[in-house]
């Protein structure tokens, strides 16, 4: 097992820096605005909380979790809350305790699948609908569920991301009640991986399995995303007013009193008043969404004014750009054959960070590749902050100054 793929290229990029040359840092999927002071505060004031808690979590924090479920249409009671030191650990748990194979969207975000490495299952993946991402294609999964049965294997759970990471895609409400019907029929524990939740740019309804499959989906979150405190490590679980919910929570409560006994302290207590949506973190939350659509939208344009086929990002903070339509330049001139080839060459020719699409299980011959693009909002959380208060974010120099270096080095990239 090799260091993920996402924390290697943050680890390049910071090695690249360290030796003084040139870096666009567009590999690493961290959200890139400051912590809000009000966040920071109430860390403070927890920093004595140095006891174990309970292993699933201390009640105010449960409860508040519970609670921004509630808002956001799912009705959710503390009980049927876990915390955990950030998603990861959970979503690793959860695998565990469902047992048996996983099946997966292809792409998908690189730790599902070495997170069912891990637990000795290689990941059966399905490729999404057209347009679309982080949801199988409900046929199709059928279909390979079945195939996978008759084979002898023993598929369990199916592990979707909404709106999703590589893509920046939200699944449609068709895709995704499809998806859930297919789930039902083929008993499998639905995962919903809600992360980026609120950060979709359009407001409308948000298509979670849990409200059209309630009984078999566990949907999970954490403050990483929404509130850029990836390094903080707390995340949340909600599992179903269901015998099957009751025995997953239980499971993965047994779990993780073995792993990490209980989530750090003070965390909790962060996480218990960022998760009760006080109208300065709501404020916080809509400003960060406007930056990361802003930009993303533009960065998408700028590989579609190259060539690249791509769709128009919906959530997140992810482009997902498909080179295939300039295979031959790319061959001829730099003698490109797979997404590994491209991103190599972006970073050795021209100080490029991003992610091969084989990452995300895209398959060996695509030219697909990830790019985050919270990496040009700054170099110091001045501008950052600047950035994200910002009327028009792709407006800052420093932003536009970024964006014009990429378009010239993908100009240069497939120049004929």
């Amino acid at each position: 097992m090799t260091v993920s793929a996402t924390l290697a290229a943050n680890e390049a990029i910071a090695a690249r820096r360290a030796a003084g040359q040139e870096v666009l840092a567009l590999g690493f999927g961290e959200a890139g605005i400051p912590v809000h002071p009000l966040l920071s505060r109430h860390l403070g004031r927890a920093a004595a909380q140095s006891s174990y808690g309970p292993v699933a979590g201390i009640g105010t924090a449960r409860e508040a979790a519970a609670g921004y479920w509630t808002r956001r249409g799912l009705p959710t009671e503390g009980d049927r809350v876990l915390l955990g030191p950030g998603s990861k650990p959970l979503l690793y748990a959860l695998l565990h305790a469902a047992g048996g194979d996983v099946v997966l969207p292809k792409p998908a975000w690189v730790s599902y699948a070495a997170q069912s490495q891990l637990l000795g299952r290689d990941p059966i993946r399905v490729a999404v609908p057209e347009g679309e991402g982080g949801v199988p294609e409900a046929e199709a999964m059928d279909a390979a569920v079945r195939e996978a049965r008759a084979a002898g294997r023993n598929p369990r759970i199916v592990v979707v991301t909404l709106p999703d990471n590589p893509t920046g895609r939200l699944a449609s409400e068709q895709s995704v009640k499809a998806m859930c019907e297919a789930a039902r029929e083929l008993d499998l524990v639905i995962l919903a991986d809600e992360i980026y939740r609120d950060l979709v740019f359009e407001e409308g309804s948000f298509p979670s399995p849990a409200a059209w499959a309630p009984e078999r989906t566990v949907t999970t979150t954490s403050l990483s995303k929404n509130y850029a405190l990836g390094g903080w490590r707390i995340g949340a679980a909600r599992f179903p007013d269901s015998p099957l919910g009751d025995a997953l929570r239980e499971s993965v409560r047994g779990i993780a009193s073995e792993l990490w006994s209980s989530t750090p302290m003070p965390m909790q207590h962060a996480a218990a008043y960022a998760w009760s949506d006080p109208q300065e973190l709501v404020d916080r939350v809509a400003a960060a969404r406007h930056l990361h659509g802003s930009v993303a939208t533009a960065v998408a344009e700028l590989f579609a004014g190259a060539g690249c086929e791509v769709e128009t990002p919906q959530g997140g903070f992810y482009v997902w750009p498909d080179f295939g339509p300039v295979r031959a330049v790319l061959a001829e001139r730099w003698g490109v054959a797979t997404s590994e080839d491209l991103a190599r060459v972006l970073l050795d020719e021209f100080g490029v960070v991003v992610l091969p699409g084989t990452a995300f299980g895209d398959d060996p011959s695509s030219l697909t590749l990830r790019v985050a693009v919270p990496g040009i909002y700054g170099e110091s959380d001045s501008e950052r902050l600047a950035a994200l208060l910002a009327p028009d974010p792709v407006a800052m120099p420093w932003i536009g100054e970024a964006l014009t270096g990429l378009r010239e080095k993908l100009t240069a990239l497939v120049a004929v």
